[in-house]
C-alpha cells in the first residue's frame, strides 16, 4: 500500500490499470520483505489472468522509476516489536496483541483518512486499540495510563495518540458493522428457505476464525 499510495500521488492512473499496479507493488514488496518473493505467474493467476507477465515486467520498471528506486520504506509494522517489548504485558499475550495490532494496521492501510498519521503513530494507536480491546492489561495499566506510556515510548503527544486510537476503533466498528450486514441478510433469507437450519455465530473481531462444516 505504501508503494501504491506513493505512485498514485505522482502519476495519474486509469481505473483499469489499478489491478496491474497493485500486482506490481505486491511483487516489489515481496522482493523487499520475503525470502521467497511472489512469482509473476502466480500474481497473474490471482488476477484471473486479466494481466500478463509482460505487463507486470514493464510496469515493474515503470513503478521503480516513478518511486526513484526508493523501496526501503518504513511502515507501521516495523515499529510493533520495538514498542511491544517495552510494554509490561503478560508474556503469553504479546503475540496476541501483535496479531490484533497487525490487523488494525492493515485496516488503516485501506482507509485514506489515516494518511495524515505517520507510521509510528498508526503502530502505536493500533497497539493501544489491541490492548484495550483484548483487555489484557491489569487495572493499573489501562486507559490513560496505557496511552501516556505509549506516548512516552514513541515521543508522541497524548492527545494526538488518543485521537488516532479512537479513530482506529471507530473504523473497526464500522468495518464489522458493514461486514455483518450482508451475512445477516443472507441468514434471514436462508432461514426463510430452510426453517430448520441453525444460525452460524458471527465472529466478533477480524482475526477471529469460525469453524465451518461443509
Amino acid at each position: 500500500m505504501n508503494y501504491v499510495d506513493r505512485y498514485l500521488s505522482c502519476v495519474p492512473t486509469r481505473k483499469n490499470h489499478l489491478q496491474l499496479l497493485g500486482a506490481v507493488c505486491m511483487l516489489l514488496a515481496s522482493k523487499m520483505r520475503d525470502t521467497t518473493p511472489l512469482s509473476v505467474e502466480k500474481l497473474c493467476i490471482y488476477t484471473d489472468n486479466s494481466i500478463t507477465p509482460y505487463e507486470v515486467w514493464d510496469w515493474e520498471c515503470l513503478v521503480l522509476e516513478k518511486l526513484k528506486w526508493d523501496l526501503v520504506s518504513v511502515i507501521a509494522n516495523d515499529f510493533l516489536d520495538h514498542i511491544l517489548q517495552r510494554l509490561p504485558l503478560p508474556q503469553g499475550k504479546v503475540d496476541l496483541v501483535k496479531k490484533h495490532a497487525q490487523t488494525f494496521i492493515a485496516l488503516c492501510a485501506t482507509d485514506y483518512t489515516f494518511t495524515m498519521y505517520p507510521p509510528s503513530m498508526i503502530a502505536t494507536g493500533s497497539i493501544g486499540a489491541a490492548v484495550h480491546g483484548l483487555s489484557t492489561s491489569s487495572n493499573d495499566f489501562s486507559g490513560e495510563a496505557l496511552t501516556e506510556l505509549l506516548a512516552s515510548i514513541t515521543g508522541t503527544e497524548v492527545d494526538c495518540l488518543k485521537a488516532c486510537q479512537e479513530q482506529i476503533e471507530a473504523a473497526l466498528a464500522e468495518n464489522l458493522k458493514q461486514s455483518s450486514q450482508p451475512r445477516q441478510e443472507y441468514s434471514a433469507s436462508k432461514n426463510a428457505a430452510y426453517p430448520d437450519s441453525q444460525d452460524v455465530s458471527l465472529t466478533s473481531t477480524p482475526t477471529d476464525v469460525t469453524d465451518i462444516n461443509l
